[in-house]
């Protein structure tokens, strides 16, 4: 069975396969030595911490991002609107992560969480509307 929605769940899915292979290189020197400075240091220092907020991240808004996009599946709804919506959260979120790691502005970032934000209430709104009128 194909839908539209499962799309987008698998570019989060390969968004947070690509953070796990970034925070993997970015910690090698000081896990493995691989691409140590000359003294010793971590050139990734600074942004590795970055990285790995940013991971754990997936695993927080996302997960209900999931959820209404399984229920809508598991429903048979296949919405434009629902799959704009999908579409629009990996975009603000792959955006959201962009942000974090590579300038560390908070305050960029919190905008573009709302845009994630809003999405996933977007497809919530969808949920409720199907259980409540079915």
């Amino acid at each position: 069975m194909s839908h539209a929605l499962i799309a987008p769940m698998l570019a989060h899915v390969g968004l947070a396969g690509f953070l796990y292979v970034l925070l993997t290189l970015a910690r090698a020197p000081s896990i493995w030595g691989i691409g140590r400075r000359a003294d010793g240091s971590n050139p990734w220092a600074e942004v590795e911490p970055r990285i790995s907020a940013n991971l754990s991240n997936q695993f927080e808004w996302p997960l209900l991002f999931y959820v209404a996009c399984l229920l809508l599946i598991q429903a048979g709804v296949q919405s434009p609107l629902a799959t704009w919506l999908a579409w629009g959260f990996i975009g603000g979120r792959l955006t959201h992560s962009l942000v974090q790691i590579g300038t560390g502005n908070v305050r960029l970032r919190g905008l573009v969480f709302t845009l994630n934000f809003l999405a996933a209430l977007g497809l919530w709104a969808l949920v409720l509307q199907l259980y409540l009128h079915g």
